[in-house]
């Protein structure tokens, strides 16, 4: 099955409503965790989470965006955008 990033940006000061999503959202990862292969939060220069990286597995890109859909980070309106752009891995660990 092919592979997408997800680029999630956060809303500028929602660092509180990550934190406070955050439990609800690893959860949901770890449910999910045949499909997410990999992810991880940016982070500004105070080391403070700004946004998330994902990569996932999915049938093609509208399979995708439905699964990040149901993330309790959009849920909770965490992310001023999210981009998804198809991945392909060429060096590094299998995913």
């Amino acid at each position: 099955m092919p592979l997408f990033v997800a680029l999630c940006l956060d809303k500028p000061n929602h660092v509180a409503l990550r934190l406070a999503t955050r439990e609800a959202h690893l959860a949901f990862l770890a449910a999910h965790s045949a499909q997410v292969k990999l992810g991880g939060p940016f982070l500004d220069a105070a080391e403070q989470p700004v946004g998330s990286l994902l990569i996932v597995e999915a049938a093609d890109e509208a399979a995708a965006q439905a699964l990040l859909a149901e993330d309790p980070y959009a849920a909770a309106d965490l992310f001023s955008s999210v981009e998804i752009k198809p991945w392909k891995r060429v060096v590094g660990a299998e995913l």
